[in-house]
């Protein structure tokens, strides 16, 4: 019998989720719907007694703390992605030369990070600038966005030159749209491990509990894949 599961997603995930929903659903008959947002923010509201039943986090963090406070199914935690970090630009001339010439133009007033202390990908940009030794020469030209989807809009918008973004939100950009990016070396930041739980409400629930099995398959790693991430073998 086919049964509905509330999905509470980061916001960084969300384009390929609705993939992964819609595929689920044909496979299943079992619906999901989406709630999205940044990982910092649905970790609150799931501590608050959101009622979700699952829940796919940015990090490994915020899902290890709901662990610790008894809001997921015991034994339920997996790693369903690995992100990954890129430099881009709306400009889609190539970018001539490493990120340190490309940061240290006088034409780049503004770099766009996410909020290091809420977001994954901001906590990763941050260790690239002090592990290529900019982090002084770029700090003052920072702004802040509260999430990697925030950060990308204020490049896409113009409002900052360039940014470091997912390269799952520039994965499938055509044309000129694409821009032009520097696709970040993994020893450059901390692995990207994004984590997905039973949260307690969906403990019982059949649609929920389907849905993490069907993210551990193959069809559903081709579909995150397909959008600029890595997943576990």
């Amino acid at each position: 019998m086919a049964a509905q599961a509330t999905v509470a997603v980061a916001t960084n995930f969300a384009a390929a989720m609705k993939v992964l929903a819609e595929d689920f659903h044909r496979a299943s008959g079992h619906e999901v719907i989406v709630a999205t947002g940044s990982t910092g923010k649905l970790y609150a509201q799931i501590s608050h007694g959101a009622p979700f039943d699952v829940f796919l986090a940015a990090d490994q963090d915020h899902v290890r703390k709901l662990e610790r406070d008894g809001s997921v199914v015991k034994d339920s935690r997996f790693t369903y992605a690995l992100g990954a970090l890129t430099l881009w630009r709306r400009d889609p001339t190539p970018m001539a030369g490493p990120p340190q010439v490309v940061l240290a133009s006088p034409a780049v007033r503004h770099v766009a990070i996410a909020n290091p202390r809420l977001a994954p990908y901001g906590k990763a940009a941050q260790q690239v600038l002090q592990r290529l030794n900019l982090w002084d020469e770029v700090a003052p030209r920072i702004v802040i966005g509260q999430n990697i989807g925030e950060t990308f809009s204020m490049v896409a918008t113009g409002n900052a030159e360039v940014g470091f973004v997912a390269l799952s939100s520039v994965f499938d950009l055509q044309g000129d749209a694409a821009g032009s990016r520097w696709d970040i070396p993994q020893s450059l930041y901390d692995p990207i491990a994004q984590d997905a739980v039973l949260l307690r409400h969906g403990a019982d629930n059949t649609a929920a509990i389907a849905f993490l099995d069907f993210l551990r398959s193959p069809v559903a790693h081709k579909i995150i894949r397909g959008f600029g991430y890595e997943v576990m073998q």
